[in-house]
């Protein structure tokens, strides 16, 4: 008898490998098996800036307006801080806020690099790795993966990052118009299959420059809204022509919005600290002081009695829902204006009085609020979520891609709801 029961778990325990094979195999995550033919939908990711939600119009973006209704669209989405330009471009294909990616403001310094200054104005800031290499763009994550990619115009993509560009890039021009911006992202479709990009950016600032010089209500605003919109439909012809329409997934966001700044609306910073003991790192909704060594005590006392119209923190102080305060590049203490306030110093009044219109406010206030809408194979047709963070942007751009993301800050689980039933998301392992 006892023979027996040995001979039959001998005989079973090649059936239980089996099942415990099996069931292990099943906890793993999905890896799509090697393949050199494997291709994702085309994925192009639009950006306009300075395009908030209230744009959104049947008469002014009829584009727009279409792709929503065929595709999903957020009520909202919430930039990082702070809420400007370059530090929420970064974190849109990142997925990490700005205090892990690096880019903590369009103007910063480096301690490790005290020679070298930021600006987004500067194309040899823009074009150097060292400030870009603390977050990795999808670009870079795709390459990995076996995809090709093309931006046209996205910030960082002038900078070999970890030793990449795209694989197609051209520098920034703001002079470039709309419709050739669209001409040279469908010429990149039009490549030899072996050759096209899978992943694909595009970048308006139109809206953002004439609503930063007139107002975003102005008339000059609003035209540029239009004419981005007409762009938009040259994409959208450009694709159907091609019969790419009903198999490439769009994806339209902004990085911010943008809020009235009347001219007499200004915190003179010099008003209020004394003269010696600091150095202003960055100005405008939010700024950035360094106090001057042996000018602690008078600068952080200065700092200690209230000052109209802003709010200013040692940087380990800032509130935490700002998720900010830890990189080495954001200043020794942060300072952030009321909604329709400019921080700035009497030198930068007196050569160039504040925009009408500004952005870099509390990313909670309405008037920043930037938007959200996608449309494609992968996603379910008129369908609307709530506001969400843009954070989590770069876990969807990674999911349509279907590769792994990179570590970050972002949700997967909060676009879940936009995705069609049935679609195959399994990252791809080349």
């Amino acid at each position: 008898m006892h023979s027996t029961r040995r001979l039959i778990r001998h005989r079973a325990l090649p059936w239980l490998l089996v099942v415990v094979a099996l069931l292990l195999a099943a906890c793993r995550p999905a890896v799509r098996s090697d393949t050199t033919d494997f291709r994702p939908p085309p994925l192009i990711l639009v950006s306009i800036d300075g395009f908030h939600p209230d744009y959104l119009d049947p008469v002014a973006t009829p584009t727009l307006r279409a792709i929503a209704h065929e595709g999903v669209r957020a009520r909202a989405m919430r930039p990082a801080f702070p809420s400007l330009t370059f530090p929420n471009h970064y974190t849109l294909v990142t997925g990490l806020v700005p205090d892990h990616h690096g880019v903590v403001h369009n103007q910063m310094t480096d301690p490790t690099a005290t020679d070298q200054v930021f600006r987004l104005s500067s194309r040899e800031a823009v074009e150097n790795p060292l400030w870009w290499q603390d977050g990795e763009p999808i670009w870079n994550t795709a390459r990995r993966a076996g995809l090709r990619s093309a931006t046209m115009f996205w910030p960082g993509s002038e900078a070999p990052i970890r030793g990449h560009h795209p694989h197609y890039w051209r520098h920034f021009d703001m002079a470039l118009p709309p419709q050739d911006r669209v001409a040279q992202v469908l010429a990149w479709l039009d490549l030899p299959a072996a050759r096209r990009p899978d992943f694909l950016t595009l970048y308006f600032d139109q809206v953002d420059h004439d609503a930063h010089l007139h107002g975003p209500d102005s008339d000059e605003a609003l035209a540029a809204v239009r004419r981005t919109d007409t762009a938009l439909a040259g994409l959208v012809a450009g694709l159907k022509q091609r019969g790419l329409w009903e198999t490439s997934n769009l994806v339209v966001v902004s990085d911010h919005g943008m809020a009235e700044t009347p001219p007499h609306q200004v915190v003179v910073i010099d008003d209020h600290l004394p003269a010696g003991t600091y150095r202003l790192v960055n100005r405008g909704a939010v700024a950035g002081l360094e106090p001057v060594a042996g000018a602690e005590p008078a600068f952080e006392a200065a700092l200690a009695r209230p000052i109209p119209h802003a709010q200013c923190w040692p940087k380990a102080r800032v509130p935490e829902r700002f998720r900010f305060g830890s990189h080495r590049r954001i200043p020794a203490w942060v300072c952030l204006a009321d909604e329709g306030w400019t921080i700035v110093d009497r030198a930068q009044l007196e050569r160039h009085p504040p925009n009408p219109g500004a952005h870099g406010f509390d990313p909670a206030l309405e008037s920043m609020a930037a938007v959200f809408i996608a449309r494609g194979p992968d996603f379910r047709s008129g369908f609307v979520t709530e506001t969400f963070d843009n954070v989590d942007v770069y876990p969807l751009l990674a999911r349509l891609l279907r590769i792994a993301p990179e570590p970050n800050d972002g949700d997967p689980s909060t676009t879940l709801p936009m995705m069609r039933e049935g679609r195959d998301f399994t990252p791809n392992r080349r």
